[in-house]
């Protein structure tokens, strides 16, 4: 076999394919070049499209064990970062489209599901009844979305039927899913109870309680396990565990069942069935699936179970009217991690427990021959009620919490969307589409009355929460070919009524067991419920025009309105415009016939926000109040009735190209995102009795801009197999250019918002090391407090003022939590019947504030878990070291936020791998399918970070936290149709 090998720099021709080959590709080519993308409120040609518009095909996730359908965009363009969803089956990822719109608004896209605006839950999307996602990143493609569009917009299309023969899919998948992330390396027993004696034993040195060493040695002998509550050893005295700083005795353990991550991860297990039909005749074209989803989590109590039907219908009823109806249910049910895995400071986090409580405890009660406990039942009998250290949260158990409580999902959810086409005139068509969404979601939550926040009594609580959201969009579009014109005008109108209506109920004092209805509860705590509606209408025109598919414009604009403003301020006129030039149409281009593609296009628009600030932000809101049984009224918020929208200014640049049969093709982009008015949470001082003391306002402005760059390479294309590597690469810079007047910074935890400065740009105190003479953490001295250093505090090192009192250290901008490049590396092999896809993502710079680490990395344990990197501590003068001495006196000056535990965020992650096989013909036809595959799928195989435990893609802010991590998952699957 002759190959054409392509490789980056050169290009090498080994041979010439067939001619018949060659003209196979042709074929392909043409095909590619005339591919017809989905764009706002329609369909256009790809070559003339001047957009930013990336369409991501079903054929790159119908593979993957993707159980919400836009975990499938991660890594699929460049100008896209996607905070990996936890681990809980079907949770949304969070996206970022080129960078962060606001500040105290939302960021997140807009969803629109066949044409119409979503408001529901992703996670209820069949990911196979998905055809196509496209992701609009520019003005020019989502500014006729006006007031919904700054943070971009997703569009989801689903499967249709097709004309010609029926066809019936089968669709199986079985798998496993893990832990996707290890945990920090952590110490062992001994060096545990020696790291927790020398902080007693310093501490006592450092307050002057004891005058000598030995002293010092002796107290912290006899007060060890009296600090932290247990001797784990044999035949060991409480004083002579540790002794002179040498862990003693026989070190036998009473037993050895420490680990508490063992009873809350698991391996869960994944399988899904889908069946669908499909075809049409001349007049009617139809598509119609059933899938069944049970994905249970890796955590213990974590899963989702989905039933999903989707029914897909078009018929041309006449030769000027075309109708259709897209249907579609789902029912779940989810059970989730009660008050625990998606809240960083619960006590029983179960990954803020597993990973802090110290290696000494057990979570099973012992006999004192060190023997289990076992209940009627026969299974162990977990502790709480023991001794343990302050810092070991003692009274809980983060495993026995999680058997004894629940967190259970219900819901439905039903999507609906129908259309009608009139053929007015030749070039003249009038659509009319509805869509209806609806989502009930009924949430039973149980509290145990053993152990925990709930005991004695017990609780329950029960919310409903019904989602209503009603479209109605009509098109007008006139298109018209004139010699080498081309013109393409829309007009529309659309209407959008947001419903959400919840109730909550909670009693306390559980009479009987087993029953967690409220019935069985007596005290009621809290009953309520209330109904939100939000209402947008717009009035919109779009106008494409080309020479010849070779000089393009396009233009929209949009008025749009919202009820989340005062009358006088909801009405806002978004708009774009956008050239672009195919130069490789050119006359002059005729004798550089290895060029297939060479555009250029710029687009400027603006498109509005106003996301995140609630339903009646223009409305100073009060709430009704129980004062010992008199109705009464309280503050609730405080509202500027001037708000209005957050206006998003977007410049775009961009080079489509391709060559030599489509062999290189890729594009380069520069785009400036301009925020003005942002919806600002402003704060306001106390005194002003506001609730929450923040308002909300249009004040301030900020900027993104980067560079897009995606380049594909057909390295290897052959009569039996290729390969095409994809890589994506991206910049982005984020910066606020004006703040509140008479508000030059505002201070929020890790970070300080002023001019000039990104929104993720760390405020932090400056750490500056460890002193080798003495094992002090220190941080840089506030130069204002120079003048009068405080003896035993601060000092000066090499000409340098520190401190090793984090109240006196200086506070300064350090790094930033936004990446200096990101983006993937996507490879895809052929051969014969086999394919192999391996898609990388990857980040470059940035840095994470790791307060996980810092958590575990404390100079006083007193029961909680200690990273390995702890063994690196000070112990004597000239030891050169990060780790400062473990000090109980000093600790908590060296635990708090500081530069010390900024960390590189940058890392590299094998998002999936799949390989496929495509059984021959001589094998469909023989079992009786038209097509038969098989494939092997994995997803987060492996992660590569600057720290074992990290998670760089838990956020974009930087901000670490005790988080339901994403999960490995292994898969197998069948694919059949006849």
């Amino acid at each position: 076999m002759k190959l054409k090998v392509l490789t980056i720099g050169a290009i090498f021709f080994l041979g010439e394919v067939v001619s018949a080959q060659q003209k196979r590709k042709d074929t392909i080519s043409t095909k590619e070049i005339e591919e017809v993308v989905v764009v706002a409120y329609g369909k256009q040609k790809k070559e003339t499209v001047i957009g930013s518009n990336v369409q991501i095909g079903s054929d790159n996730f119908k593979d993957r064990p993707v159980t919400n359908v836009a975990n499938a965009i991660d890594g699929a363009a460049p100008g896209i970062q996607v905070s990996a969803g936890s681990g809980q089956p079907g949770s949304l990822p969070a996206i970022r489209i080129r960078g962060f719109s606001s500040i105290s608004a939302g960021n997140n896209p807009l969803y629109v599901v066949d044409g119409v605006i979503y408001n529901g839950s992703v996670s209820a999307i069949n990911s196979l009844d998905v055809e196509s996602i496209n992701v609009l990143k520019d003005a020019a493609s989502t500014s006729l979305y006006g007031s919904s569009a700054a943070n971009g917009v997703i569009l989801i299309t689903t499967k249709k039927g097709r004309k010609g023969r029926d066809v019936v899919n089968f669709s199986l998948q079985t798998g496993i899913s893990q832990r996707g992330v290890s945990e920090y390396d952590r110490v062992g027993i001994s060096d545990y109870y020696l790291l927790n004696w020398e902080a007693l034993r310093n501490g006592r040195l450092t307050t002057g309680a004891s005058a000598t060493t030995a002293l010092a040695n002796t107290w912290a002998s006899d007060n060890l396990i009296g600090n932290l509550g247990v001797n784990v050893y044999r035949n060991v005295a409480n004083n002579a565990v540790v002794v002179n700083g040498v862990v003693t005795g026989d070190q036998t353990l009473k037993y050895n069942d420490f680990d508490w991550s063992k009873p809350l991860f698991k391996t869960g297990l994944r399988q899904s069935y889908d069946l669908s039909y499909a075809g049409g005749g001349e007049k009617t074209t139809y598509f119609a699936s059933l899938g069944y989803l049970n994905d249970q989590g890796y955590l213990v109590k974590s899963g989702l179970e989905r039933f999903t039907a989707r029914l897909n219908v078009e018929s041309q009823l006449r030769s000027w009217v075309k109708v259709g109806i897209n249907l579609a249910a789902t029912n779940t049910k989810t059970e989730n991690s009660y008050n625990g895995a998606d809240n960083n400071s619960a006590i029983i986090n179960p990954y803020r427990f597993s990973r802090s409580i110290g290696p000494i405890y057990s979570p099973y009660s012992h006999n004192a021959d060190g023997s289990n406990i076992f209940d009627s039942n026969g299974d162990k009998v977990y502790e709480w009620l023991g001794a343990r250290g302050a810092n070991a949260s003692p009274g809980r158990n983060a495993i026995y919490e999680r058997i004894l409580n629940s967190d259970i999902t219900r819901a439905n959810n039903i999507t609906s969307r129908v259309f009608a086409d009139f053929k007015l005139l030749k070039e003249l068509k009038l659509s009319i589409i509805g869509g209806y969404d609806l989502r009930n979601a009924y949430n039973r939550e149980y509290q145990n009355n053993i152990l925990g926040d709930a005991a004695p009594a017990g609780a329950a609580s029960r919310t409903s929460e019904n989602t209503y959201s009603v479209n109605f969009i009509q098109l007008l579009n006139y298109t018209k070919k004139f010699g080498s014109h081309n013109i393409d005008v829309l007009l529309g109108h659309e209407n959008n009524k947001y419903t959400f209506e919840s109730f909550y109920g909670y009693k306390q004092g559980q009479v009987g067991a087993n029953n967690d209805d409220l019935v069985n509860f007596i005290t009621p705590t809290s009953l309520t419920s209330y109904t939100d509606t939000y209402n947008k209408e717009a009035f919109f025109a779009r106008a494409n025009y080309d020479f010849n598919e070779k000089y393009l414009l396009s233009g929209s604009i949009r008025r749009d309105a919202s009820s989340r403003f005062a009358p006088d301020k909801r009405w806002n006129t978004f708009w774009s415009a956008g050239a672009g030039w195919r130069v490789n149409k050119e006359s002059f281009m005729d004798n550089f016939k290895f060029i297939d593609e060479f555009k250029l296009r710029s687009s400027y628009g603006e498109v509005g926000n106003d996301q995140g600030i609630g339903f009646y932000a223009y409305q100073t809101l009060f709430e009704y109040n129980n004062n010992a049984g008199l109705p009464g009224v309280v503050f609730g918020t405080q509202a500027d009735p001037n708000i209005t929208w957050e206006s998003n200014n977007q410049f775009d640049l961009g080079l489509d190209f391709a060559f030599l049969n489509r062999r290189i093709r890729g594009s380069v982009e520069w785009y400036k995102r301009e925020t003005d008015g942002l919806l600002f949470n402003v704060p306001v001082p106390m005194s002003a009795g506001v609730p929450s003391n923040n308002v909300f306002r249009n004040v301030g402005a900020m900027y993104n801009k980067g560079i897009e760059a995606s380049l594909t390479l057909g390295i290897i294309n052959g009569e039996k197999g290729g390969w095409d590597l994809t890589i994506n690469a991206s910049t982005l810079k984020n910066q606020i250019s004006k703040m509140p007047n008479g508000q030059p910074e505002i201070i929020s935890g890790s970070k300080k918002l002023m001019e000039g400065r990104s929104i993720y740009d760390y405020w932090l105190r400056q750490w500056y090391g460890v002193d080798p003479s003495n094992g002090d953490g220190l941080f840089l001295l506030d130069p204002a407090l120079a003048s009068a250093p405080v003896a035993g505090q601060d000092k000066q090192i090499n000409g340098v003022w520190v401190t090793n009192r984090a109240a006196r250290a200086k506070y300064d901008f350090s790094d930033s939590a936004i990446p200096d490049v990101f983006g993937s590396i996507n490879n895809e092999f052929r051969y014969k019947n086999f394919t192999l896809s391996a898609l990388v993502t990857y980040q470059i710079g940035g840095k994470i504030n790791d307060t996980n680490y810092a958590l575990i990395m404390t100079g006083y344990p007193q029961g909680r878990a200690l990273h390995a990197d702890a063994l690196n501590r000070w112990q004597n003068p000239g030891d050169v070291t990060d780790v400062p001495r473990f000090d109980s006196s000093l600790a908590s000056q060296y635990d708090v936020a500081s530069t010390r535990w900024l960390v590189d965020a940058s890392f590299i992650n094998l998002r999936n791998v799949t390989l496929g096989y495509k059984f021959g013909e001589d094998v469909t036809k023989t079992l009786g399918f038209s097509r038969l595959d098989m494939f092997i799928s994995g997803e987060n195989l492996y992660i590569k970070t600057k720290r074992k435990g990290l998670e760089p893609q838990e956020n974009f802010s930087g901000e670490t936290t005790n988080r339901f991590t994403p999960a490995r998952i292994f898969s197998f699957g069948v694919n059949a149709s006849f």
